[in-house]
């Protein structure tokens, strides 16, 4: 897709802030959409965590060893894996509870309100409907018009407790192929990635995910990226390309919305029908990125700002150009969304901004989207 900065103009479209990254990556549906996104550093490694137990001893016990943990993961997990029609793509899903709940990415359901659900268990697709979607979190539910039998919702692990290293297996459709898995391990965690939106430009912007080895292909989107316990820990998303190989995928390099993320978006949605508690900062201003002299990035210019938003709380106004927020340098629309993509509503932070060529500085509490 296009850069995220058009070097010909000094503005570019506005943009809300809200939340970003910086390799070239691709969506997981069959249509291949691209994106853009900006890793950030990965988490420090944490202590090894019990949750491994069991399946660490079922390896000791089982002189197969790993064969005998895929088979048996596949085993319990497969059959809360769907496959997901919709008018102008394929994806995937996983069966969220006993009432025919599907949990899967927002770009599968795209625009569409009903679906065709095939599951692992055979027997032929089922219609489902959409509960709603998420965007900003490229999250979304659908629910089936009828549960098949053998159908069974998925469990759902601590994502905080995943470790760099980690066997995961995942599960889906890709290139339509369903029921396909791939294992690798988990590569990096805490990454922040940035999709790209249709028609250019950056879209959701999507923090602490996992990156994972395990091969990620178009029509993986929304499917289970699985530990050796059985336990979905992510739902695979995006997969990144390689610009220097025609914008071909790039071996090894995917990456996974945490399944406790997921189950917070979810949990609403099923409640409520949308969601009520984001969770996620945004500073209340539609902005827009500049350009120096040079046709280089410049800052964030704030083109509107929320009434009784947190800009407007800090006296920030229209025609304010910010540059830095807490510690981190703000060139473009992106780098502030990735700014905020680590704080959450209600925390302080400073903004230093331009006004009529003079920097200042306010201290803003952050809103919420």
């Amino acid at each position: 897709m296009d850069g995220l900065l058009n070097r010909g103009r000094r503005l570019l479209a506005p943009m809300a802030a809200a939340v970003a990254a910086a390799t070239l990556l691709a969506g997981c549906t069959d249509t291949g959409t691209p994106a853009k996104a900006a890793d950030s550093t990965p988490q420090a490694p944490r202590a090894p965590q019990a949750a491994q137990a069991p399946a660490q001893a079922a390896r000791k016990a089982d002189g197969n060893g790993l064969q005998s943990d895929y088979e048996r993961v596949i085993k319990d997990v497969l059959p809360s894996v769907v496959q997901i029609d919709a008018a102008n793509s394929l994806g995937s899903g996983i069966v969220y509870d006993d009432q025919g709940h599907i949990v899967t990415n927002a770009h599968v359901v795209g625009g569409e309100r009903q679906f065709k659900v095939s599951t692992a268990t055979g027997g032929g697709s089922v219609g489902a409907k959409l509960v709603a979607a998420y965007p900003e979190q490229d999250l979304a539910v659908i629910k089936l018009d009828s549960v098949p039998s053998g159908m069974k919702a998925a469990k759902f692990g601590d994502s905080t407790k995943v470790e760099m290293g980690q066997i995961v297996l995942a599960m889906g459709s890709p290139l339509g192929l369903s029921s396909s898995v791939t294992q690798g391990i988990v590569s990096a965690t805490g990454r922040t990635v940035t999709e790209g939106a249709a028609g250019g430009g950056p879209g959701a912007t999507i923090g602490n995910m996992v990156q994972t080895s395990a091969a990620i292909n178009p029509g993986n989107s929304g499917g289970a990226l699985v530990n050796l316990n059985s336990e979905v820990i992510g739902i695979p998303t995006l997969a990144a390309v390689d610009p220097d190989m025609g914008g071909s995928a790039a071996p090894g390099i995917g990456f996974a919305i945490p399944a406790s993320m997921a189950k917070t978006v979810a949990d609403q949605i099923i409640k409520s029908g949308k969601v009520t508690d984001s969770g996620r900062a945004a500073l209340g201003i539609t902005g827009r990125t500049v350009v120096d002299a040079n046709y280089q990035p410049a800052g964030v210019a704030i083109v509107d700002v929320k009434r009784g938003g947190a800009a407007d709380k800090a006296g920030l106004k229209a025609g304010d150009i910010v540059t830095r927020v807490g510690r981190t340098d703000i060139t473009t629309i992106t780098s502030l969304s990735e700014a905020l993509a680590a704080d959450k509503p209600g925390q302080t932070v400073q903004v230093t901004y331009t006004r009529g060529g003079g920097a200042k500085t306010a201290t803003v509490t952050l809103g919420e989207i």
